[in-house]
């Protein structure tokens, strides 16, 4: 299994780990699968490539790396503005988005693909000055990836894209001036605050983060019918146990940031947030209006999440809203 992270990501990687090692347990390892960091057998934002042409079998890794193949791999992932990981959770499985998604990933790569893992909302990045208002975004460059780097641009941001394993070096030197990653675990673990003391939120840009499983569509119709639910069942268990996993230790890493290293907490300004929120309707409409499938996809999402965001105001929002 090729994969997009460092080892040191214990939970992103772990869940890559976590994956095999449920296989192996439920199987009485008949079945193994043998997870590869990120750079060992194919580059991090390669792993779609490699497991499309048969070159490895199966990945680990996140569709949004791949929106210039197709722009609808986004959706799997998770948008600017989009859902959360209950929400996604629930399109995926309950609201047909990954019936949608798996019907492309099979016509235009050979592989079909399963939800394994989510971060939860993420932080909104690091940046090396404060930001008070739109002009101290324009001319700032900054590691994005996937829409949240075209929103950005389209406020003047210079973005790039770069592995993970990268960021740390290019915030230190100057080459870039932010990044966003994950969260505070895992950005505790980079030791991003090294290089960047303004650590800011909401993860507008990827609210509930979906990592996926890749299975060259050849391999998986080769394993026997028994097989193939232990795959899909795998996956399910990873997706839940990785946001338990970040749900349990972000809140303890933030602490640690904050008192340890003296990390500056800020929350982009509204008026930040409300141009981006502009911005990003206006990235998935066009986009949409680029690609037919994509805009299927788009259509399934954005009525899923009108008709969620409803339901979770008289009953997630409101709830945290009673209970203070």
């Amino acid at each position: 299994m090729a994969t997009s992270w460092p080892i040191s990501l214990d939970t992103i990687h772990g869940g890559a780990t976590l994956f095999a090692e449920r296989i192996a347990a439920l199987t009485g390892d008949r079945f193994k699968i043998t997870p590869r960091a990120a750079g060992e057998i194919a580059p991090p934002l390669e792993v779609l490539n490699v497991v499309s042409q048969g070159g490895v079998p199966c990945g680990h890794t996140a569709g949004y790396y791949y929106v210039g193949k197709s722009p609808a791999v986004a959706f799997g992932t998770s948008v600017p503005f989009g859902l959360n990981a209950q929400q996604q959770n629930a399109w995926l499985y309950e609201g047909g988005g990954l019936k949608k998604l798996q019907e492309l990933y099979a016509r235009k790569f050979g592989v079909i693909q399963f939800p394994c893992g989510n971060t939860g909302t993420q932080m909104g990045g690091w940046f090396r000055k404060e930001i008070n208002s739109l002009s101290d975004l324009k001319g700032l460059k900054m590691r994005i990836p996937g829409l949240g780097g075209k929103v950005m641009g389209k406020l003047g941001v210079t973005v790039q894209t770069i592995p993970g394993s990268e960021i740390f070096s290019a915030l230190q030197t100057g080459a870039i001036d932010a990044a966003e990653w994950v969260g505070p675990y895992n950005d505790l673990a980079f030791g991003l605050f090294r290089a960047a003391k303004y650590y800011y939120y909401p993860g507008w840009q990827e609210p509930g983060p979906t990592l996926e499983c890749m299975i060259n569509q050849s391999a998986y119709e080769s394993l026997p019918d028994d097989l193939k639910v232990v795959v899909q069942q795998c996956c399910e268990a990873v997706n839940n146990h990785m946001l338990a996993e970040f749900s349990a230790r972000n809140q303890q890493a933030l602490k640690t940031l904050i008192d340890d290293h003296q990390v500056q907490l800020r929350r982009l300004p509204d008026t930040v947030l409300s141009t981006l929120n502009a911005a990003a309707d206006e990235v998935l409409a066009e986009m949409a209006m680029r690609d037919p499938f994509t805009k299927r996809v788009y259509d399934s999402q954005r009525l899923f999440r009108e008709q969620i965001r409803q339901w979770h105001g008289i009953s997630e929002v409101a709830f945290y809203q009673a209970r203070g």
